[in-house]
């Protein structure tokens, strides 16, 4: 037969008398501040707003991969000049329709960089 290994100590009692004590306190505050059927209040502009940045950042960090990628097919020769002509105009005119929609949700290009904390900046 199997044991059950059973950790015993007063300290960990104390720990889950404050745990739920604190949590309890906590709950009791929040349902005295907010009656039940309240609802969160939400601003339309700004959830409109923060979609668009979020879209406009992946946009962006898409467009970002696409150019690095055409550099890298543009070193290795496997580009006409034609292609490598209409690659970089499709590359200005994406560049150009971020830029627009950024003025059109009033953006910045630093809104579009979001920190990844360790990781460093995103574009």
């Amino acid at each position: 037969m199997s044991q059950q290994a059973k950790v015993s100590s007063d300290y960990l009692a104390d720990f889950v008398d404050i745990v739920t004590t604190e949590w309890s306190d906590q709950k009791e505050l929040c349902q005295s501040q907010q009656p039940a059927n309240q609802r969160i209040n939400v601003d339309a502009g700004q959830v409109k707003n923060g979609l668009g940045q979020l879209v406009l950042t992946l946009v962006k960090l898409l467009h970002e991969l696409l150019e690095r990628q055409a550099i890298r097919r543009m070193d290795a020769g496997s580009l006409t000049e034609e292609e490598i002509e209409q690659l970089g105009i499709a590359l200005m005119q994406q560049a150009e329709e971020i830029d627009r929609l950024c003025e059109v949700f009033g953006l910045t290009e630093e809104d579009l960089n979001l920190d990844l904390g360790p990781l460093g900046q995103l574009l």
